[in-house]
């Protein structure tokens, strides 16, 4: 006796009948979305394109002065150089008659330690006012932090005079000292209002934690508190340090003893009334640079780390 059949073996030959029912469905499914998909790639690679150009004219316009700058310094002969875009040749004499002969490190040495006080005398006062405006409460709070906005919407040429007599009434003229103290005064207000965050994006959880666990304010402040604001202080002494390293009108106005020169007003020893030196000037301008990039590259490495990088420490 024979069974009857089921309806998906009766569909199957209906199917295999109808030829070319599969290709017709299929290829063209696939057709549609092949072209769905080219102009999506498409459009992909004309934005990676365009970002890739947009890359290139950045670095090219941050890196070009720099390469202008030392290929200059080691031009034989910078005068007759031009519009060219390569050296006429190469020499370090322009290196050997600024650092030997004009004795150009002597206005380093003063540089460094005029730009490290700044930093660590800025680092320590921010951090700590940083601290006091954040977590403590108190009457003219909001007074004090637009007062400390208000200073950096002042043009630095505008103090020159007022800090200058005042300088003189203190008797800090011609002083490291006193310059730390102006250039302090400079980097302050920026550096508090940007470690105010910092401190801000803390939790009091952690801190009343630390005090649970038995540790006093100093304990608390030095493995909670200074761990989590580091990506801040270290941006913060980027800024103060470039901002006396580079300084000028007023290292040129308070020292008045040519052996007291920062590099700013070192390099306008190399200008004459009718001339410049440019080969020594571009030596001495890469000098000069360098030990800011120095300082930026020992420091980066915290300016990525996240805000609870130091949370579980001490």
């Amino acid at each position: 006796m024979s069974t009857p059949a089921s309806p998906a073996a009766a569909s199957a030959p209906m199917a295999a009948d109808v030829p070319g029912a599969d290709a017709d469905t299929r290829p063209a499914t696939s057709g549609r979305r092949g072209r769905s998909r080219r102009p999506r790639s498409a459009r992909r690679n004309r934005i990676g394109v365009l970002q890739a150009l947009g890359i290139a004219l950045v670095l090219f316009g941050s890196l070009f002065p720099f390469y202008w700058m030392l290929s200059t310094a080691v031009d034989p002969n910078p005068m007759s150089r031009g519009a060219s875009l390569l050296p006429g040749g190469f020499t370090l004499e322009h290196f050997r008659y600024v650092l030997v002969d004009a004795n150009f490190l002597r206005y380093v040495r003063i540089s460094l330690i005029v730009a490290l006080g700044t930093v660590l005398a800025s680092g320590i006062l921010a951090l700590l006012a940083a601290v006091a405006v954040a977590r403590f409460r108190f009457r003219l709070r909001t007074v004090v932090l637009v007062m400390v906005l208000m200073v950096q919407m002042v043009p630095l040429e505008a103090l020159v005079i007022p800090l200058f007599l005042q300088a003189r009434n203190l008797q800090m003229l011609n002083s490291l000292l006193g310059l730390v103290i102006v250039y302090l005064a400079f980097s302050l207000p920026f550096a508090i209002w940007n470690l105010r965050g910092f401190v801000a994006a803390v939790p009091k959880e952690l801190e009343e934690a630390a005090y649970i666990d038995g540790a006093n304010w100093f304990r608390m402040f030095w493995s909670v508190l200074l761990p989590l604001v580091a990506p801040g202080l270290v941006a913060t002494s980027v800024f103060s340090f470039i901002t006396a390293w580079n300084e000028f009108i007023f290292a040129l106005t308070f020292m008045q003893d040519s052996s007291k020169y920062t590099v700013g007003v070192g390099l306008r020893t190399f200008f004459t009334q009718n001339t410049a030196d440019w080969g020594s000037i571009m030596a001495a301008s890469t000098i000069i640079a360098m030990p800011v990039v120095i300082f930026f590259v020992l420091v980066q490495r915290n300016l990525a780390s996240g805000l609870t990088s130091g949370a579980v420490k001490g």
